[in-house]
């Protein structure tokens, strides 16, 4: 097996002090010549750092000692440093701590549990569970040049447990009636070139909502969708370039390049990983951990190495306080 850049080991001899951990994720995301532009006014080349007495360290106004590397803008004359503006913003627990736990979660297929890294990193379950949140907000999927185009495989399936297998004493879990599932659907989409992968929560499989979720990433005039036999696709095609589907009932599973098996492949790592790992996914928080399984998909050609500098390239601008993400806390 060919070396990597980072590991555990390795990420824990570099990282020997703060002011290390600071250094490191700079030329994560900078690289070694610094910011390029300033995060509070957007000045370009007007940044310089501002080098504490000793070297390493300086007092804050509370009187603390901190190791926080500080750059100032020449233009607004504000300060900062790499973590504004980011998912670390405003962080209490040690960037150390950051860079090793989104070291783990980048190279964990099946995902890593908030009680796990809680146990591992001594921080509260609150605070691991805000960790992970705020590192799935990154992998968050955001067109930069443009909506996809091409031939893309959609399919839909359910999260969650059957309604059967649940308590009868308790009146807000009795069965459904029969052919009827409280489960929550999911449709994703898999791009047949590229494999990048999405997924969305949706309130049902029909047309009309299947639709809005496809339109998010696709240009549908430009694209060739793959699907299988499912009437709801059906009513949508007139929308798209073209459409093909496969016949499941008939026994027909590839024609082709036109098939869902993409999706069945992300589908059925998506539901051992959840199950496997995490056991239960509040449906309020369940769009976080699609993105994070569509990130993990559509990035599993590259080292646990590259998958930490792609994921650090993607935190400005995603700031994600705790207060949004606790109303329906699945700790």
């Amino acid at each position: 097996m060919a070396k990597q850049e980072f590991s555990i080991p390795k990420l824990a001899l570099e990282l020997k002090s703060e002011l290390d951990a600071y250094v490191m994720l700079e030329d994560l995301r900078w690289g070694g010549n610094g910011p390029e532009s300033c995060p509070k006014c957007g000045a370009v080349g007007r940044q310089y750092f501002l080098n504490p007495a000793n070297g390493a360290s300086r007092k804050t106004r509370t009187g603390n000692v901190s190791e926080r590397r500080v750059w100032k803008c020449g233009h607004c004359r504000k300060q900062y440093s790499v973590l504004t503006d980011t998912i670390f913003h405003g962080t209490k627990i040690s960037i150390r701590t950051w860079l090793l736990v989104i070291f783990e979660v980048c190279s964990s297929k099946n995902s890593v549990s908030a009680w796990e890294i809680s146990r591992k990193y001594e921080v509260t379950n609150e605070t691991a569970w805000h960790m992970l949140h705020r590192i799935r907000e990154a992998m968050k999927f955001e067109p930069v040049a443009g909506l996809l185009g091409g031939a893309v495989q959609v399919d839909e399936t359910w999260i969650g447990g059957e309604p059967k297998n649940r308590h009868r004493n308790d009146p807000r879990e009795l069965p459904r009636a029969y052919a009827t599932t409280d489960k929550q659907p999911v449709v994703s989409l898999v791009h047949y070139e590229t494999r990048q992968a999405h997924a969305r929560v949706v309130a049902d499989v029909t047309g009309k909502s299947l639709l809005p979720a496809i339109e998010e990433m696709m240009d549908t005039k430009r694209t060739h969708l793959h699907t299988d036999s499912a009437r709801a696709y059906k009513q949508i095609a007139g929308e798209f370039a073209a459409h093909e589907s496969v016949d499941h009932s008939a026994g027909e599973y590839a024609r082709g390049n036109v098939s869902t098996n993409l999706n069945e492949g992300f589908h059925s790592q998506l539901k051992r990983s959840i199950d496997g790992t995490h056991h239960h996914v509040s449906v309020v928080h369940l769009q976080r951990y699609l993105n994070q399984f569509a990130w993990m998909y559509t990035n599993c050609k590259l080292t646990d190495s590259d998958r930490m500098r792609d994921l650090l390239g993607n935190v400005e601008g995603r700031r994600l306080t705790y207060k949004p993400v606790v109303a329906d806390v699945d700790f």
